[in-house]
């Protein structure tokens, strides 16, 4: 292909998805639906300007290397081993029961049995790249949901490599067992010399590189690159690779810094993932599909997050971190089409299999990153609905009953600021209670003797059978807007006369809780827990110090 075609190529579909960007961004719109629209608008379904589909799915496949090659930067092990045991059990309660009932789907919509059998393995697989680009963007990776979520994704894929695995070595004519043991025996090799590698060396080459913000930035792609090169000539596929090259910098000083050069050139080709994903929309081929796209489409937008929700409310977490979590999980995945392109290799499927979850994905990456960005109104919106899945909240008052004692602390999460104000309340040798929604660590603080009880701290149900009116001072360390104006809504209408202390992720959300009547309101972003103790062992908890403060 001549030069100037390639670069006018390149120049339309950008200018396109910029112009259709800013009107998503005019009306408030997540911006991946106007990327995959610019894909439509330039794909074969419209215009055809996309001619050259194999250097632009390479592009795209750079820009799902560099996400996860940032996420694997970013990745902390002590928190993903905190939600192990539940990703772990969720993840694989999730791919084997929406399986079983979009198996049972397809032959009933007329699909033969081993179509039938592919096409329900797609649909169990979510989509990474556009759940944690969201989550990103949200900044809400951290979050007990974004943390499970990640874990599930990350189950997912691995499952997914090994069907791919297995698939390949039905396609060669080998046993399944010993390509399975193969790749054993290959992770074994790679992942020791990894482990040594970025033990050993890669701090002191990361030391040098770092002297140099330019030389630091050439290291990190080289690296993702070279990782991500290694791991899939040894058959491990591209993707786990770049997630392993950013694990083995993650432990680094200056993984933040690689990560803050790596994310510009990572945004852009991730834009042309979207867009390329846009051109495989084969609009013409809707109306021979429409059916069973209907139907597969519900089935992902809402069966889909159902059973996350009942999965995670069975290990004892609260519906609402099981409905963001299901909503974040409500789209099927790329590796999907890797699935049905094997398939599709070896004759067990027709082409129609793959153009039909192709258009599924795209109408549920659509309408998931709306859930994902509104996901918080959609569950006050249903909340009634789940009122089913909610936990009792007896135990939680016959703890308060038995305390008998109304001038008290509540403090509601304990992650992030909370641990690191526990401390300083305990000083004070005043009663307290810990609120969270996250079992686990309910759990470690029953075994560490310390007054903790389990709920959502959005729930004025459970406000109220808490009796936080009574207690003296609030201090809410959840970086949530919207739990922090519940509770001071809460508050307000009991006409509470302490101090009540909440968060905000930004400086417009804090002017808002404070017109709600908190008392202080702290940004995690500007405000670290060391600062916010010394905070609290200066002002103590009495009202007027911290009005004070506040101006």
């Amino acid at each position: 292909m001549p030069l100037e075609e390639l670069l006018f190529q390149i120049g339309a579909i950008i200018v396109i998805a910029s112009g259709l960007a800013m009107v998503a961004h005019r009306l408030r719109q997540p911006l991946i639906i106007a990327y995959i629209l610019a894909g439509v608008v330039v794909g074969p379904s419209l215009f055809g300007i996309v001619r050259s589909s194999e250097m632009f799915d390479a592009l795209s496949q750079i820009g799902v290397a560099f996400l996860l090659f940032t996420i694997g930067l970013g990745l902390n092990w002590r928190k993903v081993r905190e939600v192990g045991s539940i990703a772990f059990a969720a993840g694989i309660g999730q791919i084997v029961l929406t399986a079983l009932f979009g198996f049972v789907l397809s032959l009933y919509l007329g699909f033969p049995l081993l179509t039938s059998l592919y096409l329900s393995i797609a649909l169990t697989f979510s989509s990474t790249i556009i759940v944690v680009k969201l989550l990103m963007d949200k900044e809400e990776i951290d979050t007990l949901y974004g943390r499970i979520t990640v874990g599930i994704l990350l189950v997912q894929d691995f499952v997914a490599m090994l069907l791919l695995l297995a698939i390949g070595a039905i396609g060669r004519g080998a046993g399944v067992q010993d390509i399975l043991i193969q790749s054993l025996l290959k992770g074994l090799i790679v992942l020791p010399i990894l482990w040594i590698v970025s033990a050993k060396l890669i701090p002191r080459i990361v030391a040098y590189a770092a002297r140099s913000q330019e030389l630091l930035f050439m290291f990190a792609i080289s690296w993702c690159f070279l990782v991500t090169g290694v791991f899939a000539w040894f058959g491990f596929g591209f993707e786990f690779g770049a997630l392993m090259a950013g694990v083995s910098l993650s432990g680094t000083l200056f993984h933040r810094e690689m990560t803050t050069r790596v994310r510009p050139i990572r945004d852009f080709f991730l834009i042309i993932f979207f867009i390329v994903l846009g051109t495989h929309l084969q609009i013409s081929s809707l109306k021979d599909l429409w059916i069973p796209l209907v139907v597969f489409s519900i089935f992902v937008l809402i069966a889909k997050p159902v059973i996350v929700l009942i999965l995670t409310r069975a290990f004892g977490y609260h519906p609402r971190t099981g409905f963001l979590t299901g909503v974040s999980l409500a789209q099927i995945s790329e590796f999907s089409f890797i699935l049905l392109a094997a398939g599709i290799a070896m004759n067990h499927l027709h082409p129609d299999a793959l153009a039909l979850m192709t258009e599924v994905a795209i109408i549920t990456i659509a309408c998931s990153s709306y859930g994902i960005v509104h996901n918080e109104s959609l569950y006050e919106r249903l909340i009634k609905f789940l009122c089913w899945f909610r936990p009792s909240c007896a135990k939680a008052g016959r703890h308060i009953k038995e305390k008998k004692e109304t001038s008290r602390v509540i403090m509601f999460g304990f992650h992030r600021l909370g641990t690191g104000a526990l401390e300083m309340i305990r000083s004070l040798h005043r009663p307290y209670l810990i609120v969270d929604f996250d079992p686990q660590v309910i759990r470690d603080l029953h075994i560490q003797g310390e007054p903790a009880v389990y709920g959502d701290a959005a729930d004025e149900h459970f406000l109220s059978e808490l009796q936080v009116e009574n207690a003296t001072s609030i201090i809410s360390t959840i970086p949530d807007a919207g739990v922090s104006l519940s509770i001071l809504s809460y508050l307000h209408r009991k006409r509470f006369r302490g101090a009540a202390i909440v968060c905000a992720r930004t400086h417009e959300e804090a002017e808002s809780c404070y017109k709600a009547g908190a008392t202080y309101v702290l940004v995690p972003n500007l405000l670290g827990g060391e600062k916010f103790r010394e905070m609290l062992e200066e002002k103590g908890f009495g009202k007027i110090a911290w009005a004070r403060k506040k101006k």
